[in-house]
C-alpha cells in the first residue's frame, strides 16, 4: 500500500505566506514556496511555478526514459515550459507550452514524437492530471 501513496507536509515559516514543504520520501530536500508582495515576501516558488516544474520534470523523465528504452543516446536534455495565465479570477493556466530540447546523434523526429505522445497519453501522471483542464502544447528541438 505504501507505494500507492505520496505524502508531503508543509509548514508556515514566516509572518506572511511562506511555506516549506517536504516529501515523506525526501525529508532532507525541502522546497520553499511563497508569493510576491504584498501577499508574501517573494522568497520561494508560487504554486503555478511548482505546477510547471512538476509537469516539466515528470514529462522530461518520461521522454528520456522512453528514448533510452528505444536505444537512443542522449547527450543533453532540457525542458522549457511557459504557462499562459487567465486575466481574470480564478487565475489559472489557459495554455502551457512545453519545449523539449534534446542533444542526440541518433534520435529522429519520429522517435521524440513517439516518446512525447506516450508521455502525454500514459507515462507522465502529472500530464494526465492536467490534461482536459489546460491545453498543453508540446514542441521539440533536436540538436546534433
Amino acid at each position: 500500500m505504501s507505494e500507492q501513496v505520496e505524502e508531503i507536509s508543509v509548514q508556515l515559516k514566516g509572518q506572511k505566506v511562506q511555506f516549506t514543504g517536504i516529501s515523506k520520501s525526501n525529508p532532507d530536500l525541502p522546497i520553499t514556496f511563497d508569493y510576491k508582495p504584498p501577499i508574501g515576501d517573494g522568497q520561494g516558488y508560487n504554486g503555478l511555478e511548482l505546477l510547471l516544474m512538476s509537469l516539466s520534470g515528470c514529462s522530461a523523465t518520461a521522454v528520456v526514459y522512453l528514448l533510452r528504452k528505444m536505444g537512443k543516446t542522449i547527450s543533453t536534455f532540457e525542458v522549457n515550459t511557459k504557462g499562459i495565465k487567465s486575466e481574470h479570477p480564478p487565475i489559472k493556466f489557459e495554455k502551457i507550452y512545453i519545449e523539449f530540447i534534446i542533444n542526440s546523434q541518433d534520435t529522429k523526429d519520429t522517435d521524440i514524437q513517439k516518446a512525447i505522445h506516450l508521455a502525454e497519453q500514459s507515462v507522465c501522471p502529472v500530464w494526465q492530471m492536467i490534461k482536459g483542464n489546460v491545453e498543453v502544447i508540446p514542441q521539440y528541438k533536436i540538436v546534433c
